[in-house]
């Protein structure tokens, strides 16, 4: 008979077996996984070619779009992306090329994403202007956010600036210092400081002027907002453009950055002071005239309209095209605006919030309605909407 001693030792023989064959299976799939990655050290994978020279046709040259390739890691999905601008009709891009990521160890710059953007970009006929900013780790405290920059540290983003700006030469007509310097989020938390940010911005001019004099600084891309007086979260972009010029900004740029999004009024909808609207850019290009700087042209970075069905401040899809053609039209008839970029125009994974209802192709490469209305319009053809 069984007795529960011989229960217990087979039962412990039986697990000691099912041990054994896991650590063996354990050890050929380790085996196979050192297989392959030394294939893959040994033999480097085949480089993407970038394809024949091409040229954007369209309507309106200032046309642009905001693209997010910063985090594209494949480069065919970046290939596909600037392919797919090019044939809406889009001749300029905006791009963000964060500090830290090319930066990570002090002095030791790494440029092959960027350099893969420029080269597809180069190709496809495209223009980029570059977004510049988000602070290493080791240029600021530890647990800050990444948008913060100690004074100390400044000419450390000179540093990088210039070494960007050397970099691309002639390839990056123009430069964004930083991004939405008046609010706090894009300050690292900071007190809101337009004096302080002018002095970024100059140190930032001197040095890409060092590196290619005819390269466009853009200071600003500023939010708009008609945050009150004394808020903690954002200042007034028309208040804090006003404190830049009068800290000197005006002779350390050669343009301003805006960011003119419609929410839910029509791209006719006047300027006023006290409403965002997407003529709010008229009202910037007025200020820079009564200051003095009329020739001071305006790149708008960053605009456009939602069309989230629940989002309180969006519109419907077919409010959407009409008011982004009738924007790219405003922008060309805007003697003083240079380029017009909108949000955006694809993310590499759904964000799963609004924020996916700006966009103009999906992250699988799906063209939403709006992409074939724009290119149509690019080309001077009638909307079918």
């Amino acid at each position: 008979m069984e007795t529960v001693r011989d229960k217990i030792i087979l039962k412990i023989l039986n697990l000691l077996q099912l041990m054994y064959y896991q650590v063996r299976l354990m050890l050929v799939v380790v085996c196979l996984l050192g297989i392959v990655f030394f294939i893959r050290g040994a033999v480097p994978p085949m480089p993407l070619e970038l394809g024949p020279q091409r040229t954007v046709t369209t309507i309106n040259p200032k046309m642009g779009v905001h693209t997010r390739l910063t985090d594209e890691v494949e480069p065919w999905k970046i290939k596909r992306t600037l392919e797919m601008v090019r044939e809406m009709g889009a001749p300029w891009i905006v791009e963000y090329f964060p500090w830290a990521y090319h930066e990570s160890i002090p002095g030791l710059f790494n440029w092959e994403h960027s350099d893969l953007v420029f080269d597809h970009a180069d190709r496809q006929g495209l223009k980029i202007i570059a977004r510049l900013g988000l602070v290493p780790g080791w240029a600021r405290p530890y647990d800050s956010a990444s948008s913060f920059l100690p004074s100390e540290h400044v000419d450390d983003f000179g540093d990088y600036v210039q070494a960007f700006v050397e970099r691309y030469g002639n390839r990056v007509p123009a430069i964004v210092i930083w991004n939405e310097p008046n609010l706090a989020l894009e300050w690292g938390f900071q007190p809101i400081d337009p004096e302080g940010y002018t002095k970024l911005l100059a140190v930032a001019y001197t040095r890409a002027k060092m590196a290619n004099p005819d390269v466009v600084v853009l200071g600003g891309a500023l939010a708009p907002t008609l945050a009150p007086p004394g808020s903690e979260q954002a200042m007034n972009d028309l208040i804090y453009l006003q404190r830049m010029l009068d800290a000197g900004a005006g002779e350390v740029m050669d343009g301003v950055a805006v960011h003119a999004y419609g929410w839910g009024f029509p791209a006719d909808d006047p300027p006023d002071p006290e409403v965002i609207n997407f003529r709010r850019t008229e009202l910037v290009h007025q200020l820079l005239v009564d200051n003095g700087y009329r020739n001071l042209p305006i790149y708008i970075t960053e605009g456009g309209w939602n069309d989230h069905p629940r989002w309180t401040r969006a519109v419907k899809p077919a409010q959407r095209i009409e008011n982004t053609v009738r924007a790219y039209d405003l922008i060309e008839s805007w003697p003083w605006a240079e380029v017009g970029a909108l949000w955006a125009f694809r993310y590499p994974w759904p964000a799963r919030t609004y924020l996916d209802y700006f966009t103009f192709v999906t992250p699988e490469f799906e063209p939403k309605p709006i992409y074939f209305e724009i290119q149509r319009y690019s080309q001077g053809e009638e909307l079918t909407q």
